[in-house]
């Protein structure tokens, strides 16, 4: 996942960030180098390696950026222990080391340099002791990579590490769930057998006659890049194997636990490329209580239309998102549509909800709601991406931004300047486009003449109300209440300039009436746009699903409703779409 901030300490002394250090780390990773190219690391002459004799015990490399918090929470279900690194000599004494990369290539090399722990880490790998590094993790690895660069890397394995090519029609960032090649004997993936694994990054390294010896699988997406690498004791993967559910798990176990007896091979269906993806989704607001509980709205309406009008109350969030996970989410989505807009930035309800249920959920989080500037009751004033950092480091993997998108892509267009200020370009800047999900809340306006606006229209497939053949989507903000002089196709293109990597595409129209998706809408902005979209509102049965990906080229469907009221388990969905010959997560 590349893109997150990493501060260079200020002295040789690394310190392990605090979710409350979040800002400094922001600002320090605006100032990173990032045409350096530095040699590759000499082996050190007075550094030695010493493990230490704790079998319970594993040494965690966290330089405070991004979602790590799922990798902890993921080794702590395996019955381990954390000791973070503070400094070169924890990297040399550990009996294993685990490197969660969170970030981009350029600012954690600068951390590497400034603090001693490239030396540390170069001696600890040629000295073959136990080590997994995890997406950056595995392409420091390499000589250098292209991502704001030339940067030099480690230099431990020959190749370059370079972005994807999207003029070949798929999509950037690789978002979702793969499938390996598996190369050789690599035993940390002897349990993965048939099944996906998760994905979300824009830069790979590829193979060569140079590095073939390590590589120990690859995986298709445009064309063959490198997934994982093993020499000895040495792992490294591209993949995120603390969202990649129980197969992820089970590459973190051999890994901890080499000795283990294989598991029981499964016989599903092979996977064999990237599959469309399944979210659940979970409206979360507090009730006139005061409780915060999953909602589902009607057109946006969450009120029972009863004597009390209260607030639908369709579960706990934690619980209900555990469930989902156990029933085959490839995601879980939270909305918060409860603006907590006095509340100190710490003690914002979402941040807790984020930490509970990461703690049992190894599928990608994604928070939206409140991703914006805001001064609290005490007169603090927190930037979006304080925000952003703040739920980051609670659990989150991607945020969703809604209404404070509509009001960057309205100023871009205006102005065609890309400020850097916007919420989308601060965030995408720091922790990368793959982790910003812009979120849309169009409804249509019927036309006679798609003349009639300077918006692009689109010719329905089944006429408006009064005939009309013609339609084209405004955009709302503030929960759908005041729609907006943009259509939704000028904002996902421009939100797409702006820096973001994922659309979520709504339609106020559909929503809750199960009737299926807006199949006009969606396929207009994923044809327009080269990042991934994930459909959503309207869904009502299983065929909805697989209408929606034979139809229209988005990435991933989303529903809420159904899935709450129990009327379609996620499993029948899946199990629909493979018989439909659609590629899903089993």
């Amino acid at each position: 996942m590349e893109a997150a901030p990493f501060a260079s300490p200020p002295s040789s002394s690394f310190k392990t960030p605090s979710i409350s250090s979040s800002s400094s780390l922001i600002s320090l990773s605006k100032n990173f180098s990032r045409n350096h190219l530095p040699s590759k690391f000499k082996s050190p002459r007075n550094l030695s390696v010493r493990a230490s004799n704790d079998d319970s015990v594993v040494t965690l490399l966290d330089y405070g950026a991004g979602n790590v918090r799922s990798v902890r929470n993921a080794i702590r279900h395996l019955g381990f222990q954390i000791k973070d690194v503070q400094t070169p000599r924890d990297i040399l004494n550990a009996r294993r080391l685990i490197f969660p990369g969170v970030g981009a290539f350029a600012p954690a090399m600068d951390v590497l340099n400034n603090t001693g722990m490239g030396e540390a880490l170069c001696t600890y790998i040629q000295n073959d002791r136990p080590f997994l590094g995890i997406c950056l993790g595995l392409q420091l690895l390499f000589e250098s990579s292209e991502e704001n660069g030339p940067v030099g890397g480690l230099g431990l394995i020959p190749g370059v590490v370079g972005r994807f090519d999207s003029s070949n029609g798929f999509r950037v960032p690789h978002i979702g769930w793969n499938a390996l090649q598996i190369t050789k004997d690599s035993e940390i993936l002897d349990d993965i057998g048939n099944r996906h694994v998760y994905f979300v990054h824009s830069y790979r390294a590829m193979p060569s006659n140079e590095n073939k010896e390590w590589i120990s699988s690859t995986c298709n997406y445009g064309d063959e890049f490198i997934a994982s690498v093993r020499k000895g004791k040495v792992h490294a993967v591209q993949f995120h194997p603390e969202k990649s559910g129980d197969v992820g798990l089970s590459v973190l176990r051999r890994f901890l636990l080499p000795k283990s007896s294989l598991t029981e091979k499964r016989t599903e269906r092979k996977a064999s490329k990237l599959a469309k993806r399944v979210i659940a989704c979970l409206d979360v607001r507090t009730n006139d209580e005061g409780d915060l509980v999953v909602t589902k709205g009607d057109q946006y309406d969450v009120r029972e239309h009863a004597e009390k009008n209260e607030v639908r109350n369709l579960g706990k969030p934690v619980e209900l998102a555990g469930n989902y996970y156990k029933d085959g989410a490839d995601e879980v989505s939270f909305l918060n549509i409860t603006g907590f807009r006095d509340f100190p930035l710490g003690d914002l309800p979402m941040l807790q909800v984020l930490r509970c249920a990461s703690e049992n959920v190894f599928v990608p989080l994604t928070v939206g709601g409140g991703i914006r500037d805001f001064t609290d009751s005490n007169d603090r004033y927190y930037s979006s991406l304080e925000v952003a950092s703040e739920y980051f480091r609670s659990g989150a993997d991607k945020i969703s931004i809604g209404s404070d998108a509509v009001h960057a892509a309205e100023e871009y267009l205006k102005t065609k300047v890309k400020t850097g200020k916007s919420s989308i370009e601060q965030i995408s800047r720091v922790y990368g486009n793959q982790a910003v999900v812009v979120s849309i809340d169009p409804r249509r306006v019927y036309l006679n003449d798609p003349s009639d606006v300077e918006f692009k229209s689109i010719r329905l497939t089944n006429p408006g109300p009064k005939g009309e053949e013609y339609a084209w989507y405004q955009c709302t903000i503030n929960g759908g209440r005041e729609g907006r002089p943009i259509g939704a196709y000028e904002l996902a293109k421009a939100v797409e300039e702006l820096g973001a990597g994922e659309i979520l595409l709504n339609c106020i129209d559909c929503d809750g009436q199960g009737k299926g998706f807006d199949i006009d809408l969606i396929k207009m902005i994923s044809d327009a746009v080269s990042i991934p979209v994930i459909a959503s509102s309207g869904a009502g049965a299983v065929e909805h699903f697989s209408d929606v990906f034979s139809k229209t080229n988005a990435s991933a469907a989303l529903a809420a409703g159904i899935f709450h009221r129990k009327e379609v388990p996620i499993r029948s969905v899946k199990e629909h779409l493979l018989k439909e010959g659609i590629e899903v997560r089993i």
